[in-house]
């Protein structure tokens, strides 16, 4: 059974204008300042890398893990996060 947190059902609930780079599941302060250091400061940065990568799941969590060292529940439950708000807000 997968469960979501309440930081990812409070991000898909709404558009996402321009809520910062933690806003998004799975990105705490640590990784958010690693991928703010990369230029990754807004969630909507992160939304067009995840969009030029396809939305491919493997290439997104492999993005993420080489950009700031996401493990892989952090780096799929951010994807599932926007994947999930593509599919309601695009």
């Amino acid at each position: 059974m997968s469960t979501t947190s309440q930081k990812h059902r409070d991000f898909v609930a709404e558009p996402m204008g321009d809520k910062h780079v933690t806003a998004l599941s799975g990105i705490g302060g640590v990784l958010g300042k690693k991928l703010e250091e990369q230029g990754f400061d807004k969630a909507y940065v992160v939304l067009g890398q995840f969009l030029v990568l396809r939305k491919d799941d493997e290439l997104f969590t492999e993005w993420l893990k080489d950009t700031c060292g996401a493990n892989s529940k952090q780096a799929f439950s951010c994807y599932t996060c926007l994947k999930e708000w593509c599919d309601s807000f695009l």
